[in-house]
């Protein structure tokens, strides 16, 4: 993404011109508009026009309108985002009030103008425009028969192929049915990796599976790139990496994540810091539950006590159309910042965003523990009654 212009006044209001430079930009964009702002950009409408002799006709015209956000579609697969909107600003081709839907596209550039700026939001502007937040990891995740071709960005996981072959079991005094039909999968799963990764952007591929899989599929692999002279697989060989995994479904991506080898070898990724700090949550809920807490409430508490060491945040909060439930996320991030505690804000397109999701979307490591206050509530609920 690229910052044009950045205007915000001392009250936050203001609004700033970025262009979307790849897919993944779409995603940060969808992050930070919201209902009731206005946006500004390049689109096409169907114009209908009547000639001199009264017949009518249509064509399509490309003019540049100002709408006031009241509806955004994201799809996460084709990375698409639409904005529906009322037209606020005069226009010779789309009355004041008319309804349109702006499809925002690479390299064009938008203004997005909010009666608020706050924390969260010019947060995702620095990180989409700093290219050193680029560390793109493809992961082949497979079993037999099964492979998920995945690219983990720094904000999103993206499923980009899913191949399924019926491999029939070994027949006693016979393997070839099996061999063949093994061949075919790990010939779909190369050409699925040939189609889908761009070696030029990738700087890792994780080839995960359980047992020998992953290993037979390498072999394969390189044997194949040798006959064929396939030069970029040859020339990309030192970026494959395997690594172990309990199946090879898209889930036990976060497990190979986990993996300190991984870890190591990723250590400048996004997504590797969210699912280490994830881990360190499980760990702490499990050896020590009072420096570990979930839940909004919880949290909130444990905040005003100075007690949060990190906050675990999914970005799926931020997006909440209730403007007093949205700044309450927001106070309770920009607290914990002042008070010298670090935010990690999960993308919910991770798997480890996923799995923050399901604990309430909030959590936080303690400094100190702090007596559970479920219980607190209780003695003070039964000490009023």
């Amino acid at each position: 993404m690229k910052l044009l212009n950045k205007d915000i006044e001392k009250d936050n209001a203001g609004q700033v011109t970025l262009v979307p430079e790849e897919a993944e930009d779409m995603w940060h964009t969808y992050n930070l508009l919201q209902v009731g702002d206005s946006l500004r950009a390049s689109t096409i409408r169907k114009v209908q026009t009547e000639s001199t002799t009264g017949s009518v006709g249509s064509s399509r015209v490309r003019t540049t309108l100002t709408l006031s956000v009241e509806a955004i579609d994201f799809d996460s697969q084709a990375c698409q985002l639409r904005v529906k909107g009322t037209n606020i600003e005069e226009n010779q081709y789309v009355k004041m009030g008319a309804y349109h839907t702006i499809e925002l596209e690479l390299n064009r550039k938008f203004t997005l103008a909010k009666k608020c700026w706050d924390s969260v939001v010019l947060d995702r502007i620095e990180q989409a425009c700093d290219p050193a937040q680029r560390a793109d990891v493809a992961a082949v995740v497979m079993q037999e028969g099964l492979a998920n071709v995945v690219l983990v960005t720094p904000a999103m996981t993206l499923l980009r192929a899913k191949v399924e072959v019926t491999i029939p079991r070994k027949r006693k005094g016979s393997c070839s049915q099996h061999e063949k039909a093994l061949e075919r999968f790990y010939e779909a799963v190369m050409q699925a990796i040939l189609r889908h990764i761009n070696f030029e952007v990738v700087k890792c591929i994780l080839v995960a599976s359980p047992g020998f899989v992953k290993d037979q599929f390498y072999a394969y692999v390189f044997k194949e790139a040798v006959r064929q002279d396939n030069k970029v697989l040859l020339e990309n060989r030192p970026k494959f990496m395997l690594v172990h995994s309990s199946s090879g479904h898209k889930y036990s991506l976060k497990e190979i994540l986990c993996d300190p080898a991984v870890t190591s070898r990723l250590s400048d990724t996004k997504a590797a810091g969210e699912v280490k700090a994830l881990e360190d949550f499980y760990k702490m809920l499990q050896h020590e539950p009072d420096r570990a807490f979930y839940g909004i409430a919880h949290v909130e508490r444990a905040a005003d006590a100075l007690a949060i060491d990190t906050l675990l945040i999914s970005d799926k909060l931020f997006r909440h159309q209730d403007i007093q439930t949205r700044s309450r996320y927001v106070r309770l991030v920009d607290n914990v910042r002042d008070n010298g505690g670090n935010v990690r804000i999960f993308s919910s397109l991770h798997v480890s965003g996923e799995q923050l999701t399901q604990l309430s979307g909030v959590a936080a490591i303690l400094r100190f523990p702090i007596a559970d206050l479920s219980d607190a509530e209780d003695d003070s609920s039964s000490g009023e009654d």
